[in-house]
């Protein structure tokens, strides 16, 4: 078993590679590990996440009140308690803004296309919370639907949470969700992507316990959309009309313009 202190080494590292990466910019981003039923590891606030020691994290308990810590905790803590909170089996949770899948937000579009199959068995589908004012209850309560569900949720207008078993877990679905994001705006760019079909979709979705991705008991995680749903949808979106129809709006359109009169 780890001890506190190595948890915080572990802690910094992972705060160092997304920093690197360009995740995160100027003191944005947060990230936590359970150390036990009452108690989590967090980082500090005003601190980047590319320059942290071990030493400036922080001990809360699973209200987000500070045990222990020379600095001041995290303004977004309660956002990790709702996840430890509703989620027995996560142990760490990671926050950043990764420009592109935070440009998925910010555009108000989820991540739930069924375009690679890795990123099937990682991530399911990658929902689209709504906005919430970060660092206060409001952030918590929009995510709370979709935590028991998925592994990684985008926030409108912000950016990505991530959370997991272990801290490389957590950071790993991260890392994947922001290469989903580059491949999906890549596909977009080049005409939009072709989906997978229903069967394999199917078939990946089951082989998610085979690779260690397991739910407490109740959970329904989420397929994403698959070849035959998209046709699906955009028959439903389909409008027809008839000749005299299309006719009588015309004539009205007219009318209203002054072009026709009784």
């Amino acid at each position: 078993m780890l001890s506190t202190k190595q948890i915080a080494d572990s802690i910094v590292e992972v705060g160092k590679l997304m920093y690197q990466k360009g995740w995160v910019a100027a003191n944005d981003g947060n990230i936590s590990v359970r150390l036990d039923a009452e108690r989590i590891l967090c980082t500090p606030t005003g601190v980047s996440k590319g320059m942290m020691r071990s030493e400036d994290m922080l001990i809360v308990d699973l209200e987000g009140r500070k045990l222990e810590g020379e600095r001041a905790c995290t303004t977004e803590i309660q956002m990790h308690c709702t996840v430890y909170k509703l989620r027995s089996d996560v142990n760490a949770v990671v926050h950043a803004h990764p420009p592109v899948s935070t440009g998925f937000a910010v555009a108000g579009r989820a991540l739930n296309l069924a375009i690679l199959p890795e990123a099937v068995v990682t991530l399911g589908t990658v929902p689209l919370a709504d906005y919430g004012l970060p660092g206060t209850p409001e952030l918590s309560s929009q995510l709370e639907p979709y935590i028991p569900n998925h592994d990684a949720l985008l926030m409108a207008n912000h950016g990505v949470v991530c959370y997991g078993e272990s801290l490389e877990k957590a950071f790993f679905r991260l890392e994947t969700v922001e290469h989903l994001s580059r491949i999906s705006l890549v596909a977009e760019m080049l005409g939009g992507p072709r989906l997978l079909p229903r069967r394999e979709v199917d078939r990946l979705m089951a082989a998610r316990s085979r690779y260690g991705i397991q739910f407490p008991e109740g959970a329904q995680p989420e397929a994403p959309i698959a070849a035959e749903d998209m046709i699906a949808m955009k028959r439903e979106e389909r409008f027809e009309i008839t000749r005299q129809e299309l006719m009588g709006m015309l004539d009205e359109v007219l009318r209203a313009r002054g072009v026709l009169t009784d």
